[in-house]
């Protein structure tokens, strides 16, 4: 790459947590498709009670990886197992660091011998373009960029088309559209079906238990696929996802789309700094939230804090490996859901209705995610820190304000009480999306991943009862 590296943006900053907690950079946007089709909450209704399509056309960078070598290299840069890895299934991919540390993670498809896409967020794209320009396999890249990151007269179209059908109703609605019924596909298998004349590649998919399918094709059949399946879905409630609805679903799923990617540090990624660009996801990204560091390193995780321990596999070589091995028996935080406090939650909200007193930072409705990766303090009944808090909103299925966090295996188990530190300190950074406010405690109960009805059930028992004797 030319002009100025990430490596030397990072020599000019400094301090790398000030730099990022202070970018302008908000959180990620979803753009090509509007705020809300109908309202978020009905969108969100729909995958629970019948049917939704979300549109990931817009949003995601897509990589073309091909190549005689494209198969080993991939394999090298995964902690996942590539035995049994076949065309026409798909996986996900979550390189580490040598330091054993996360990137990123994206699905990958692998289309045909010697042809695999990988779709997501930019950090492991960029690290799988780095070692394919300057490792040893003979492979072939080809980036396809996020909408948001085209220029202006490129933002009309993309290389493939990717809609995501799930709920209930979401077999009903795919086989009304085939005319037929759907192939009776395992977990992340692939097959083509046809859709009114055109042929799409379904990836049997879910999400928070629901069955449903990724489906993707060309972009030419962008508008006669969208059109075919919300019109058999039509009969069994289909809703159309807009943006605001879409960055909210990964509440009830629990997976964790926001880890930093820990290459701002380490001897281990120094190539990949001094040949990516300054404008590069890392040199441009955002940290946000109640958890202050002044070594980012503190921001860094472990597959295993992810939930993606049972991924990593030791049945071939790949970056991180031996670091990984290392961690094997060390102590690890545990992924789960925070419930927060609905009385709490008022408290917060209610400062906005104020004049002239202090108020609490924003909590919009339904994702109250500010940063592109927020990172806030999950404290223990000692008022220790004990966790971090990685995503944040409102489920109109639950009827709550759910929080994605990693914590001590001290608290981890359902019902456990803690806190939520919520807000920034010192009134707040330099963000375009905080504005000046006081931090605050919130309370909240942990469970399981995807959210169960644990954290209601011990609200009866919990504070509520507590205050009231």
């Amino acid at each position: 790459m030319t002009g100025q590296t990430l490596q030397q943006l990072l020599d000019e900053k400094g301090d790398i947590v000030e730099f990022l907690r202070n970018q302008q950079t908000g959180p990620n946007v979803y753009p090509g498709v509007p705020g809300e089709y109908s309202n978020w909450r009905d969108e969100q209704r729909a995958w629970a009670e019948t049917a939704v399509l979300f549109n990931q056309s817009f949003h995601m960078v897509d990589l073309l990886v091909t190549g005689p070598d494209a198969f080993e290299m991939l394999s090298y840069l995964a902690p996942n197992s590539f035995k049994g890895f076949k065309p026409n299934r798909a996986k996900q991919f979550a390189p580490v660091t040598p330091e054993g540390y996360v990137i990123g993670d994206v699905i990958l498809f692998y289309l045909e011998e010697e042809t695999f896409e990988l779709v997501g967020r930019a950090p492991t794209i960029e690290w799988v373009e780095y070692w394919a320009q300057t490792g040893k396999w003979n492979v072939t890249v080809e980036r396809d960029e996020r909408t948001a990151a085209r220029p202006a007269d490129q933002q009309g179209y993309r290389r493939n088309y990717r809609f995501q059908l799930q709920g209930p109703n979401a077999m009903k609605t795919l086989e009304k559209a085939m005319g037929q019924t759907p192939p009776d596909l395992k977990f992340f298998h692939m097959a083509p079906v046809m859709i009114d004349g055109v042929e799409v590649r379904a990836l049997r998919h879910g999400m928070a238990g629901q069955p449903g399918y990724e489906l993707f094709g060309p972009w030419k059949d962008y508008d006669k696929v969208r059109t075919a399946l919300l019109a058999a879905g039509e009969e069994f409630g289909i809703r159309p996802s807009g943006g605001r609805t879409y960055s909210s679903n990964t509440l009830e799923s629990g997976w964790i789309p926001s880890p930093l990617p820990a290459l701002y540090t380490g001897e281990g990624s120094k190539g990949f700094r001094e040949w990516a660009g300054a404008k590069c996801y890392e040199g441009m990204t955002s940290l946000g939230g109640s958890f202050v560091s002044d070594n980012i390193e503190d921001y860094y995780l472990n597959p295993w804090e992810l939930g993606y321990g049972i991924m990593v596999k030791f049945d071939h070589d790949f970056i991180g490996r031996e670091a990984l091995e290392k961690m094997v028996d060390q102590p690890k935080r545990k992924k789960v859901t925070l419930a927060l406090d609905n009385e709490d939650v008022m408290r917060v909200q209610s400062s906005m209705l104020t004049k002239g007193a202090p108020r609490a930072k924003y909590m919009d409705y339904p994702s109250a995610v500010y940063a592109m990766h927020p990172y806030d303090m999950v404290l223990d009944a000692d008022g220790k820190m004990a966790g971090i808090s990685t995503w944040i909103g409102y489920t109109q299925n639950e009827g709550r304000f759910l929080s994605l966090a990693m914590v001590d295996e001290s608290i981890a188990e359902p019902g456990t009480e803690v806190t939520l530190v919520w807000g920034e300190p010192d009134g707040g950074t330099r963000k375009p999306t905080v504005e000046p406010h006081e931090q605050t405690q919130i309370k909240a109960v942990v469970a399981s991943v995807p959210y169960s009805e644990v954290a209601r059930d011990n609200y009866a028992d919990g504070w509520r009862t507590k205050a009231k004797a």
